[in-house]
Order: C-alpha cells, then structure tokens, then sequence
C-alpha cells in the first residue's frame, strides 16, 4: 500500500508538469507580401524563433497560421523576427533600409 501511495504521489505531479511545458498555442496573423519567395522567407523567419512548431503564410489573405510553444517563445518575438527581414506584421513595422533591399517582385504596398 504504501508503495501505491508513493508512486501516486510522485506521478501525479510529474504529470501536471509535463502538461506545462507542451503549452501549444495556435493563432493567426497577417504578414504583407506578395509571392512565394515571400512565403518561403516569411515561413522561415517564423520557424527560426525557438518554440515555433508550424509556419504556414497563405499568398492572397496574407495571414500567417502558426504552432508555437508559450513557454519557449512569444509573439513579439515571432513579430521581430519577420519584421527584421522585411515583412510588415499586424505588431511590427519592417525596417524601411531592409524592406528596400527586398526584390522588386516582393515590395508591397506598405500601410502607414
């Protein structure tokens, strides 16, 4: 009995905190671009922040799908880290020096 009793109790908490670290959020926002090497590169800005499981950004909506983990990441980093290589997001303004520097196929209209 009191094996099951010290099992109990030395499970139940390793199971709360498992449950803890696989937070997993999923959500949507919109990234401005215009074609698939936007995608590509929007996809991949998104999966370089750590925690981000799944990047998926549809051409014609512009709205990036992601899966991330709220224990490794957060938005404003993911929001950063597009911006950074030129891609306004719903939170972030891309650098004007680095959205200039984006292929002529790949400059959106920007919103001010």
């Amino acid at each position: 009995m009191k094996t099951k009793i010290l099992i109990f109790i030395f499970l139940i908490p390793m199971g709360m905190s498992a449950q803890r670290l696989s937070k997993k959020e999923i959500t949507k926002f919109q990234v401005l671009g215009n074609c698939e090497m936007c995608k590509m590169r929007i996809e991949k800005a998104a999966l370089s922040v750590k925690g981000v499981k799944y990047a998926k950004w549809d051409i014609p909506s512009n709205q990036l799908t992601l899966i991330y983990n709220l224990n490794k990441s957060n938005l404003i980093d993911i929001h950063n880290s597009i911006a950074a290589i030129g891609h306004d997001t719903d939170m972030k303004l891309a650098p004007s020096e680095v959205y200039n520097e984006l292929p002529i196929c790949c400059l959106y209209i920007r919103k001010k």
